[in-house]
């Protein structure tokens, strides 16, 4: 059994709420000790040791709304490439939605899902199923049975359920089975051909708008269907200020509700969209800058609990096209934390709020094992540099697809190493 002693780190753990100079111990595929209080220990026999240098250790991130083509769409991403892109992120666990072809709606779909992951992926991956077969919105899947196999979570993907009664026994199934519905809103009419968002700067540049409206009437709906019955909800990706105000108003009436965002909509806004580039088309659209502080704010105060990257891999042929006919979604596994540390360093948002939104709350909210460096707790941590910068170059992406929206961007704070039960999955000196 390997011992890793990693010395003078900054050790990250909102699981505890530690924000502090210390040691950790990792003992096979477990975590003995994390903390100052680890210092004590001293360092068991034969224990390979790390110098930190005051970098920190953090949980492994969760990342809870990661697309991937496999299977169905390989060419844009296979379950081994999103997982190598994901440990080159800090990312050590990620949820996967089920809009493949064909749908993860049945339990032969988890299982092969799991399957393939066991075989070619180096961080763990988890499935999510649908809420209904072939995400039509009409005939709801066995969410038992899903459940047993391994599903962690119910969710349309990209879609959006039209039927209230549908939604409702969505949400009483989930909870009689101890589930979550993770549901992303934006409503087919109201957003219609919509692909930025409605404003002044959609009409300068001749593009039809998707309203604010389009996310929250629906929310508003779910919203109250979860209040209805006391079903766990999680509102996917919200990206408005009135949004935030409405998960708020649930939280406050006792609602059993999380929300999360991608942290496209806390880093960029509609402005970014520059002369029609794709690579910026996203759902839900870019929002205007009041809507981004506003999405930082909800993040600071905890209305938004979980922050995902909302990876969605786009092949040439798909993004290289005219603004209005190019397909939405950014890959975002490796520039997930990079980006979100920007909130950091602009002191925006404490750095332990994003550590706990990034890792803590999403392996809560899914019951996952990760997100802790809890003694007993599976070694699934990461070592970042928190200050070293770096440039964002398409040849050095690891995902499949190039589409990432921080294409020659400066970020600050890069992964050094992941490990993922104890074994190191990335180290940037081999990348």
């Amino acid at each position: 059994m390997t011992t890793l002693v990693f010395e003078n780190a900054r050790v990250i753990d909102p699981s505890r709420g530690i924000d502090e100079t210390g040691t950790v111990i990792v003992e096979g595929k477990k975590i003995a000790e994390a903390g100052a209080s680890a210092r004590n220990q001293g360092r068991p026999e034969g224990a390979k040791v790390v110098d930190c240098a005051g970098k920190a250790i953090l949980p492994g991130l969760v990342d809870a709304r990661v697309h991937i083509g496999e299977p169905g769409a390989e060419h844009r991403e296979t379950i081994a490439s999103a997982s190598l892109a994901a440990a080159a992120g800090g990312v050590t666990s990620l949820v996967m939605m089920p809009d493949t072809d064909p749908v993860i709606d049945d339990v032969a779909l988890v299982e092969f899902v799991l399957r393939t992951a066991r075989d070619t992926a180096c961080v763990n991956v988890h499935p999510a199923a649908a809420i209904t077969k072939h995400l039509d919105g009409r005939e709801m899947t066995e969410f038992g049975l899903l459940r047993q196999a391994g599903a962690v979570a119910f969710t349309e993907g990209r879609h959006t359920i039209a039927n209230s009664l549908v939604m409702r026994r969505a949400l009483t199934y989930a909870r009689d089975f101890g589930a979550v519905i993770d549901h992303e809103t934006q409503d087919p009419d109201l957003a219609s051909s919509g692909v930025m968002n409605e404003g002044l700067y959609a009409s300068w540049l001749g593009l039809p708008g998707i309203p604010r409206e389009a996310e929250a009437i629906p929310l508003e709906r779910d919203l109250m269907l979860a209040r209805l019955t006391r079903g766990a909800y999680h509102a996917a990706k919200i990206s408005t200020e009135m949004s935030a105000r409405a998960v708020a108003r649930a939280k406050a009436d006792g609602a059993n509700v999380t929300a999360g965002a991608s942290i496209n909509s806390l880093s960029l806004n509609e402005n970014d969209v520059g002369e029609y580039r794709t690579f910026f088309r996203l759902s839900p659209p870019l929002r205007a800058e009041e809507d981004r502080l506003a999405m930082i704010e909800a993040l600071r105060d905890g209305t938004i609990d979980i922050l995902v990257s909302s990876h969605d891999p786009q092949d040439v042929d798909t993004k290289r096209l005219p603004f209005a006919d190019a397909a939405s979604g950014a890959i975002g596994l490796e520039t997930l934390l990079a980006a979100a540390l920007r909130l950091h360093h602009n002191g925006d948002v404490p750095l332990p709020r994003i550590v706990e939104a990034l890792s803590t709350a999403p392996a809560k909210r899914f019951g996952l094992s990760g997100g802790t460096l809890r003694s007993g707790a599976p070694a699934d941590l990461i070592l970042v540099d928190l200050e070293e910068p770096w440039l964002v170059r398409e040849e050095e992406i690891r995902s499949r697809s190039k589409n990432t929206c921080f294409e020659g961007a400066r970020l600050q704070g890069r992964v050094l190493q992941t490990l993922v039960s104890g074994r190191t999955v990335f180290e940037a000196s081999a990348a």
